[in-house]
């Protein structure tokens, strides 16, 4: 079964050649006619996955209390920039308020928010989701237009949308991964002219077998620096939370997922969510060359639990019915545990800062 983009998509291929993953990943999120992002709504149990944050209040709470531990580390300064890149439904965005304004008054007192977000679409959602907190909210098209001034940043499975480059081992080594059309007229992977810089690779590559895929990710590395120039510029932290992997290697990670189920990445473009697992070891080089603080690498798990993610769900379940008790548990295992289907362990998390912070629950690394 095609759809309307793979249609688009191999009629590009036809009139121009093939296109690079990058070009083809982006297509199918941000595509102005078909793209994923602006025709369907991706979240929750009807869409077609579900984040952490719409699991249980508990994860965007422990990101809150991350974030008032934060700005205490940093003095408490009295104007703050509380800022969300991809914010969903918004959903994050409210439980992290709710507990900011329970725990730190002033800290929410002294508090803008502002939301980066493309979609009109999502940002009509989050409209309803944080209407309580209408009167501290902007919305941005860009990171570049939130205005400077001390900032906190949370980026939750931001990183694993933005397209990456893939590389293809070949005989005469690394070339660009393209998508192409097979002699049937579907769209297919094949290896392009482009090559890779070897100094790139993560370890001598002459023992790795043809066929090898080795990710790249300039688009990832530019989000990254921009972040990390903002809080060198005007001092502060940001968060980053996605699924991928602590040290870089090789291994072909783009994958979809269409109905809550693994899909393939050519089967349904434009009608199945696109992405790859981040590279963290990329993203902490990029901070530390950029000048500013690292803390991190944890897990999921290691980080909601080093919050009190344990301590708030007892306190949540208190005097509730057992059923109810028992979901909440769920929610717990789900965001925190280790194994398929559980987040705990496959999803990630950073912290970067400027002026140099440690932060719990980091270990400190110096």
């Amino acid at each position: 079964m095609s759809t309307p983009l793979a249609d688009k998509i191999k009629t590009l291929i036809r009139a121009n050649g093939p296109i690079s993953v990058t070009d083809y990943f982006a297509l199918c999120l941000a595509d102005p006619e078909h793209g994923y992002y602006r025709t369907r709504e991706p979240f929750g149990r009807h869409g077609d996955f579900i984040t952490a944050p719409e699991i249980s209040q508990l994860f965007g709470e422990m990101v809150g209390v991350f974030m008032v531990h934060a700005w205490q580390r940093h003095g408490t300064p009295s104007a703050v920039r509380l800022v969300e890149i991809g914010p969903g439904r918004g959903t994050m965005m409210a439980d992290m308020l709710r507990v900011i304004k329970r725990i730190a008054l002033p800290l929410f007192e002294g508090l803008n928010v502002h939301l980066v977000e493309t979609s009109e679409r999502l940002r009509g959602v989050q409209r309803v989701t944080l209407e309580a907190f209408s009167t501290k909210i902007a919305w941005h098209d860009s990171f570049e237009d939130v205005p400077e001034g001390f900032t906190l940043i949370a980026a939750n499975e931001l990183f694993d949308a933005i397209p990456i480059r893939q590389f293809v081992k070949t005989a005469t080594g690394f070339r660009e991964r393209l998508v192409g059309l097979d002699a049937a007229g579907e769209l297919t992977f094949a290896a392009g002219v482009a090559t890779l810089d070897p100094a790139l690779l993560p370890s001598p590559a002459a023992s790795i077998p043809d066929g090898t895929i080795f990710e790249t990710a300039p688009a990832r590395q530019a989000v990254m620096q921009t972040l990390c120039d903002r809080l060198k510029a005007s001092g502060g932290t940001a968060v980053i939370i996605d699924y991928g992997h602590m040290v870089t290697g090789f291994g072909d990670t783009l994958q979809a997922v269409r109905n809550h189920d693994f899909d393939t990445p050519l089967a349904h473009p434009g009608e199945a969510d696109l992405t790859s697992h981040v590279d963290f070891e990329d993203l902490a080089k990029v901070a530390l060359s950029a000048g500013v603080h690292l803390n991190g690498g944890l897990r999921q798990g290691e980080f909601l639990y080093g919050l009190g993610l344990a301590e708030r769900a007892a306190a949540l379940s208190k005097d509730k019915e057992p059923a109810e008790q028992r979901l909440i548990a769920a929610a717990v295992d789900r965001l925190a545990g280790e194994g398929a289907g559980k987040m705990g362990e496959l999803f990630k998390v950073i912290a970067v800062s400027s002026p140099a912070l440690n932060l719990m629950p980091f270990r400190a690394l110096d």
